[in-house]
């Protein structure tokens, strides 16, 4: 039984993977976090062990102390809204020093390949994840993998399907029965529940070798199909406006009611810098991981994936 250690663990992603870690029972499972959560640590009867990730010594330690086979890092990749950096870069460094008990890691990423036009495109989180990148490509000491999966599907979902995921209203706000379309509304765009996310990392916990990107492929949709199916779900027409690819260049986005429910952690200049981005990246297809040459879906067919169409008509019908 290994030992596996969740950075981040009681966070939105890091949730849905320590849940579906208890549901497998295979292994032993501890969650890093920066400060104690004793009632949560109860409801999950998963021990949280509080550290400083600026203190890699420190996290070192408690990886070893705890006997910590595998790092699997959730952390939020942007900057926090009392400005706070991500620290996976410490994270992986504590886990590569961890010579005597840590041979592996998950990254936290969670997204699609960044090429170079989507690294000079100025997204929040770009840095931080190039950064990763690279010191995962020095540490030695451990195997890595980075999992992508394009967009969580979750956002669409919440609140009436089941998620850790706080509402986010993307482009279109099933709520408030209003749609900001970016582009034409074709581009496809690859996602996965969080839920099937973490059933494949844990899955993938069994593997004598992992590539250095695992993808997994939930559905494939286009933001016309997301809106089809919500107005489909909820039996009534949106309120739909196009932002076209120009305003979306210009950092041009129309405000979508539901979206201030997003602002208690993620600050609304990082938001309105966020949106126009994604907004373009959906419309060029840029999360399209229909094409890429091997997936988990592959190696673990018995995982049966979430669908856009089947989630949105549970979770809105008729609402």
């Amino acid at each position: 039984m290994a030992i596996i250690a969740v950075a981040g663990g009681t966070g939105q992603m890091g949730r849905a993977v320590v849940d579906a870690l208890i549901a497998s029972g295979k292994h032993k499972t501890i969650i890093l976090s920066r400060k104690e959560n004793p009632a949560l640590e109860k409801e999950l009867g998963v021990p949280i062990i509080a550290v400083d990730y600026n203190n890699v010594p420190a996290v070192t330690k408690a990886l070893e102390d705890n006997n910590v086979d595998t790092v699997i890092s959730t952390i939020f990749m942007m900057p926090s809204f009392t400005g706070d950096l991500p620290k996976e870069v410490e994270i992986i460094r504590a886990a590569n020093a961890s010579k005597t008990t840590t041979k592996r890691m998950i990254s936290s990423d969670f997204s699609f390949d960044l090429k170079p036009e989507h690294v000079a495109a100025g997204f929040p989180a770009t840095p931080f994840k190039k950064a990763a990148e690279a010191e995962l490509v020095a540490s030695k000491n451990l195997e890595s993998t980075r999992i992508m999966m394009g967009h969580f599907m979750d956002y669409w979902g919440v609140p009436g399907f089941k998620s850790h995921f706080a509402p986010m209203a993307t482009f279109i706000d099933i709520e408030n029965n209003y749609a900001a379309i970016p582009g034409s509304g074709n581009g496809r765009v690859t996602m996965a529940h969080s839920t099937d996310v973490a059933k494949f990392i844990v899955a993938s916990l069994d593997l004598q070798k992992w590539d250095p990107i695992h993808y997994i492929i939930g559905d494939t949709v286009t933001s016309n199909d997301l809106l089809a199916l919500a107005e489909k779900a909820k039996g009534r027409k949106f309120t739909v406006v196009h932002d076209s690819v120009d305003d979306l260049k210009s950092g041009v986005i129309t405000a979508l009611p539901g979206q201030i429910a997003a602002y208690d952690f993620m600050p609304k200049q990082v938001f309105d810098m966020v949106m126009p981005i994604l907004g373009l990246w959906f419309d060029e297809g840029a999360f399209d991981l229909e094409n890429v040459p091997t997936t988990l879906n592959d190696k673990f067919p018995e995982i049966e994936t979430i669908k856009a169409k089947d989630m949105i008509e549970q979770a809105w019908k008729k609402s």
